[in-house]
């Protein structure tokens, strides 16, 4: 009888639905809540107002550019907004649609708002009208879209146009991007194979840097920002830890009080986005994007930055894939890399630019879960070096600007790493074949691969 209680305890827990969105909406309170430990409820409402009629390219923190509190209401309210979406299209919540609710969090904390993201859901929802397709197959286009949402906000209130005509102008380019999206987005994913996991990111990159260029040659002046605040961190150590360990020990409970799998879920390479909640359950999930938020929040810290906008919404989107790709053996590597080359670079390790490289840079985690540890560190070397190349094209209009990145080390990486993957195993089924093979009778071995006059007849007899 005890065992039998013991084995029932060890049981992986069944998990509904309506247990999943709980857990999302939990996590949107948690933000909401701890908005009001920074600022009073008249604050963050004049805050809100600011962050909606702002510019919003990267990098604004709107943690500066308003206050901590109107930040963490815009992100729990974006979260709720998300949640609506999906769930008036009756979809289950997936890995992939818990890693675009995270990002969401994390980006409305430095550029997505209400007001800049809902022109290009709506051009989404338009594209799926005209392709007679339901939306819900574009949700992840739509939500992960949102990464041009600086887009909307520079046309509105950034480039000198009358108020109305540029709200009008903003909210028509949102639409237009948004429509575009989720057929360029397919398109796309055939560049990188599936080796950067933010494919958004990267359609997002090449359509702002088309829009960038139109602006650019009609004479108007679009430049990167850097407004970043300072002095969060002990607030924000104390939440964060604090919601990555819950996070972790609902995880370990769902999973039957024990780790089981966990070792089959490691050696995923997260190729193309594997749905993990899908495969491994959400117990193991939860556990793995724990995990990856303690472990993002403690480099974050350990070279000495600030827990500021930016750089929490790394977190928070490096946390989300935890469900879509990530997990702490393919995402390490990554980590070491960046910082290698980091070393010797002029860049400031404690920079928020090379904390959003590090963290956004594990877009690149399926290198290394694929290929193994030495191409996950060349691939987060490379990635070190070309992300703050880039940003120029598009001017911050993309927000998920190393997915952007990361798109191009992919496609110049993978295709070498495939020719040395390819010979590597050559050599190894050579040296397994060849103790096999008599070499005192290879003549014997010459006429078993030769056809006979016996089997070409064979050949021309009809089978039944």
């Amino acid at each position: 009888m005890k065992t039998l209680m013991f084995h029932r305890t060890n049981e992986k827990r069944i998990v509904t639905e309506r247990t999943k969105y709980l857990f999302a909406l939990f996590f949107s309170l948690s933000l909401f809540l701890f908005a009001f430990t920074f600022n009073t409820p008249m604050e963050i409402w004049n805050g809100s107002i600011k962050l909606l009629i702002s510019p919003a390219n990267l990098v604004t923190d709107y943690f500066m550019l308003a206050n901590v509190g109107a930040a963490l209401v815009n992100a729990s309210l974006m979260v709720l907004k998300s949640l609506f979406i999906i769930r008036t299209n009756r979809v289950p919540l997936s890995g992939p649609l818990l890693a675009a609710i995270f990002t969401v969090a994390g980006f409305s904390l430095f550029g997505k708002n209400l007001y800049n993201s809902i022109p290009i859901i709506l051009g989404v929802m338009l594209y799926a009208k005209v392709t007679h397709t339901p939306f819900k197959n574009y949700l992840l286009s739509a939500l992960f879209g949102t990464a041009l949402a600086p887009l909307v906000s520079e046309i509105s209130f950034n480039i000198g146009l009358p108020f109305f005509i540029g709200v009008l102008l903003g909210f028509l380019a949102g639409v237009f991007v948004g429509f575009i999206l989720p057929p360029l987005s397919r398109h796309f994913a055939s560049f990188h194979k599936g080796f950067s996991l933010y494919n958004i990111g990267f359609t997002a990159g090449i359509i702002g840097m088309a829009f960038i260029a139109v602006l650019r040659a009609y004479g108007f002046s679009v430049d990167v920002v850097n407004l970043l605040s300072r002095g969060n961190n002990v607030p924000f150590s104390i939440f964060l830890y604090s919601l990555f360990s819950f996070m972790f020990i609902v995880g370990y409970y769902f999973n039957g009080m024990n780790f089981k799998d966990f070792g089959t879920f490691l050696d995923e390479d997260g190729v193309g986005g594997p749905d993990f909640l899908e495969k491994y359950g959400f117990g193991l999930s939860l556990i793995n994007m724990g995990l990856l938020g303690l472990i993002s929040t403690s480099f974050s810290l350990a070279v000495g930055g600030e827990l500021n906008g930016p750089v929490i919404g790394g977190i928070f989107t490096v946390v989300g894939f935890g469900a879509f790709g990530k997990h702490i053996k393919n995402v390490l590597p990554i980590f070491a890399g960046i910082l290698f080359v980091g070393f010797f670079t002029p860049i400031e390790l404690y920079s928020t630019t090379f904390l959003l490289t590090a963290l956004f840079g594990t877009t690149l985690a399926p290198v290394s879960g694929h290929y193994g540890t030495l191409a996950g560190l060349i691939a987060g070397g490379l990635h070190m070096a070309m992300s703050a190349n880039v940003t120029y094209l598009h001017a911050g209009m993309n927000l998920y600007n190393n997915g952007f990145s990361g798109g191009f080390i992919a496609a110049i990486l993978v295709p070498l790493l495939e020719v040395l993957h390819f010979h590597k195993k050559e050599r190894q089924n050579k040296k397994i074949i060849e103790p096999l093979i008599d070499t005192e009778h290879t003549e014997d071995l010459d006429t078993i691969d030769k056809p006979t006059i016996a089997d070409d007849d064979e050949k021309k007899r009809p089978h039944v």
